[in-house]
């Protein structure tokens, strides 16, 4: 049996159970084609081991199937859905989450590296050998529930280690130390998310991260592939959306506690991010896709 097959026998064993002792790890599986669905993702790595996924963020539209990880280093608002899965061959995927602080310390044993030029926050490549055994290496522990207390540093140190010296390994740099440029966006984002409900202005979305206005809306649209007032928008109308299918609020009561002042403006932006109205979503019940 390979390393992807064995990877995805652990994965299938545990799919659907939450790993209390590795809270960071989790398994998505999907029997069938999901809805597009929007959400924030998490810095987050997922490795596909079966079926295929199609992520589109801003105008980019990223499919990778088994055998690729996806590193998403920012907290980006996206909208995923599962493409191929079925009942006899399931989408299945681990995904870690990623520890700022695991990366910061393998940059000091490694020696340190530059910081990268300002880039993309999320990228996706073919897993080689070396990183494959890694993933089922750490995978492993969670047959082996005893040892994750001792072992479990230990595995994903290897894991990051394999994944830093990777395709992607300029990417995940990006999340080391408090002083990158990265750091100075994702604090701007998490600003947004915050107050994302009022009005807000560019200016002070830059003075946030510290930054002039300018190297701002350049660098967060790189990162994320959005403008920083598109992505207050999508994180205000993926709440909205949340509301109406869990709470089953009526639209104009959404629509203000999201902070639009006019009812008929949300429908329309609504209406142009979903494909439909928001009368139509309330109470509804919709299947979309894991992050990432």
């Amino acid at each position: 049996m390979t390393d992807l097959a064995q990877l995805k026998a652990i994965a299938l064993r545990h799919a659907g159970r939450p790993q209390s002792k590795m809270p960071r790890v989790s398994v998505s599986t999907f029997d069938r084609p999901s809805e597009p669905g929007w959400l924030v993702y998490d810095p987050v790595v997922c490795f596909v081991l079966q079926g295929s996924k199609q992520v589109f963020i801003g105008d980019q539209v990223l499919e990778y199937g088994a055998g690729y990880c996806m590193v998403v280093a920012a907290e980006l608002a996206a909208m995923g859905q599962i493409s191929e899965a079925s009942s006899d061959q399931p989408y299945v995927a681990l995904n870690l989450y990623i520890d700022p602080e695991v990366i910061s310390t393998l940059l000091l044993e490694m020696g340190g590296m530059p910081e990268p030029p300002m880039d993309k926050g999320f990228g996706y490549s073919p897993a080689g050998p070396a990183l494959i055994e890694a993933w089922r290496r750490f995978a492993e522990l969670l047959d082996r529930p005893s040892e994750i207390a001792v072992m479990a540093r230990h595995r994903e140190h290897e894991l990051m280690f394999r994944l830093l010296m990777g395709p992607q390994g300029a990417l995940l740099r990006q999340l080391a130390g408090t002083g990158s440029r990265l750091s100075h966006i994702r604090r701007a984002m998490a600003w947004i998310r915050e107050h994302y409900a009022q009005h807000l202005s560019i200016e002070a979305m830059a003075t946030v991260a510290g930054m002039s206005v300018s190297a701002f809306h350049r660098r967060f649209k790189a990162i994320t592939g959005l403008s920083p007032l598109q992505y207050q928008k999508h994180i205000r109308l993926h709440d909205a959306r949340r509301r109406l299918i869990t709470k089953r609020s009526e639209a104009a009561t959404v629509a203000y506690a999201v902070g639009y002042e006019s009812v008929s403006q949300f429908s329309r932006e609504y209406k142009r991010l979903f494909g439909a109205p928001p009368r139509q979503d309330a109470g509804r019940q919709i299947i979309v896709a894991p992050a990432p």
